[in-house]
This record gives structure tokens, sequence and C-alpha cells, in this order.
């Protein structure tokens, strides 16, 4: 069972998400607050699995709250939800230890899919909100072309496929149904991308990816 925390200031988003998720056989709403305040004693009180955190909140807002969380041996995985298509502190808080981020009006299957894959320790981008994001955050990417063409160069043609996929917000499971690999397959690539490219992060996959001209 996947203990939720849902952390927003809206009591009507709140409210469609617990509908959403609360269903699910092997997801359990184990709370919700109003504020990062409030989501920081509700973790400690309730030690879910992931918190589902908006990013804009009175009193203490996603930022601080994931900032905060990150440190910890022991945090929930961060699941950050946003209305917007492209946001700066989206990314903000994925440099700050986010585990991945969520449109709102993402479709109920794909957001069940997204929270049971971050709780398994996969990070998750939204595709719609990564192509924004990454977009804005490599604004001028042509300048760098070189520079990401020679650290793609490091990857086998496996990696880049699987690098590609990553780029285009696909998940382990669809990365693996679409170049016909085991999802241990995709991870096992995942990895050695990682440490090829150093960083642990799909973010910076995917800008690498775009500098490169790949996309």
């Amino acid at each position: 069972m996947i203990r939720l925390l849902v952390v927003d200031d809206d009591p009507m988003v709140r409210t469609g998400l617990r509908l959403i998720l609360g269903g699910e056989p092997d997801l359990e709403i184990a709370g919700e607050a109003g504020d990062g305040r409030e989501a920081m004693a509700a973790i400690r009180e309730l030690r879910p699995d992931v918190v589902l955190l908006d990013i804009r909140m009175p009193v203490q807002d996603g930022l601080v709250t994931t900032e905060l969380l990150a440190g910890r041996p022991d945090r929930p995985r961060i699941l950050v939800l946003t209305t917007f298509d492209a946001d700066d502190m989206v990314l903000r808080a994925l440099r700050l230890g986010a585990d991945g981020f969520l449109l709102k009006d993402t479709p109920p299957p794909r957001m069940v899919e997204a929270v049971r894959a971050v709780a398994a320790g996969e990070p998750v981008l939204s595709p719609r909100v990564a192509r924004q994001v990454i977009a804005a955050a490599t604004d001028g990417h042509g300048r760098r072309r070189p520079e990401a063409e020679r650290e793609l160069a490091r990857l086998t043609e496996r990696e880049r496929q699987v690098a590609i996929e990553v780029a285009r917000g696909s998940s382990n499971a669809e990365v693996a149904a679409r170049l016909h690999m085991s999802v241990a397959t995709v991870k096992a690539n995942i990895t050695r991308i990682f440490a090829k490219l150093e960083t642990d992060n799909r973010v910076h996959v995917a800008m690498k990816v775009r500098d490169a001209g790949l996309l």
C-alpha cells in the first residue's frame, strides 16, 4: 500500500485528488494539508510514502517545503503539482530535490501511474510540462550544441535511444514498450546514462538531448 499526503491550498483540488487516487486498491490517502507548514507536521505524524505538493501556496510554498525535506534520509517522495505549462519554480523544485512534476489537469490514469512510479523510485516528468520547461531552461541551446554532442557521444546507440525517450517525458514502462526492452534493462541503461553524463536527473538528460538537436 502506497500512503499519500495531498498538499494544496485549494480544498477542491484536494477533493479531486482524493477521488482520483483514493479509489485505487494500492493507494491510500493518509492525510491532507493546506500549506507547506501543515505538510511538515503531517509528514512527521503520518509518514507518507509520497507527497503530492502544490508549488504555489500561502504560509509556506512548495519550494521551501521541498528544500526542507530534501536533506532528510527518510523523506517521502515528492511529486510537485503545477497549473503552469512552463514555470521557473518547477525547475527550481527539481533542483531542490523534487522527484517529479505533473500538471493538475493530468488525466487520472496518467496521474495514478505517476504516483506509482515515483513511489517505486522512478522520477516522473509530465510530457507536456517537460517540453515547455526544457525549452525554457535551454534557451539559446544552439550555443551549447557542440558540448552536448560531445557528452552524448559517450553513450552507446541504445543508450542514445533511451536518452531520447527520456527527453520526450516517457516513463520507464513506456520506454520499454517503444524500444522492445524490459523495464529492468531500461533502468540499467538510465543508470549508465546518468553515470556517463555525471547526473542523477532526467531533466538534465533531456536538456542535453535537446541541446544536441536530437528532438
